[in-house]
């Protein structure tokens, strides 16, 4: 496995929705720093306390998915869609008028939104060992949404390296660690030694961004979410 950025469920910030709806975490965001007025691509976790309307991201592809509890209800334009299949994506328009009910309580949802003019995104799910290789030019970004994941020195049909505890460092709000292979003694190992970053271990939440040209290779005991992230047009 080469080179990754690693982003850690304990490192970010819960931003509170101005109707009291909810809170939501970013993940991770293109390009670095990019805030909600201009991000090419931002993928977030969001805490649904309430039903009532999304709000409106003209000229922005939405897709929702639920990862916690009973689901809810999504009118979109006037249609009304049934979202409650856990792990299931949803895609929609950010530009439709779009309201929420709730099926039977509060939930948790996994949010990818692309700004059209630019790029595109695809979201499938994985329950067992797979690799991830994007292209130049893309992205992938990879979240453990339920269990948890371990970046592994082959590739997803191959033998898996002995798990290796993950570093507790935490860092800022918003940053991205580079993942560090940890050796059984808990040394740090040279990338070479190391296959590239094998044995980092991921959490529920955890997730790795991966730039075209890099590759991964991950084996889930759960539930992970691949986004790939390419310009539009292509």
């Amino acid at each position: 496995m080469t080179a990754g950025r690693l982003f850690r469920a304990q490192d970010r910030t819960a931003t509170s929705w101005r109707n009291g709806g909810g809170v939501t975490r970013e993940v991770a965001a293109g390009p670095a720093g990019a805030g909600l007025d201009d991000f090419a691509w931002r993928v977030s976790l969001a805490d649904v306390a309430a039903g009532g309307p999304f709000s409106s991201f003209p000229g922005v592809d939405r897709v929702i998915t639920v990862v916690e509890g009973p689901g809810m209800e999504l009118t979109v334009d006037g249609t009304p869609h049934t979202v409650a299949e856990p792990y299931a994506p949803f895609p929609f328009s950010g530009d439709a008028v779009t309201e929420c009910r709730l099926l039977g309580g509060p939930l948790v949802d996994f949010n990818v939104m692309t700004r059209r003019a630019t790029t595109t995104a695809r979201v499938r799910t994985e329950r067992e060992a797979f690799s991830v290789a994007p292209e130049e030019g893309t992205e992938a970004l990879v979240i453990v949404l339920a269990g948890t994941a371990t970046a592994t020195t082959t590739d997803a049909k191959g033998d898996a390296t002995a798990t290796a505890t993950a570093p507790t460092d935490a860092s800022p709000a918003g940053t991205a660690d580079a993942l560090a292979p940890i050796a059984a003694n808990g040394d740090a190992l040279a990338p070479a030694a190391a296959n590239g970053l094998a044995g980092t271990a991921l959490d529920r939440y955890d997730a790795v961004l991966l730039s075209g040209g890099e590759t991964g290779a991950f084996r889930v005991d759960g539930v992970a979410a691949v986004v790939t992230l390419t310009p539009a047009g292509t």
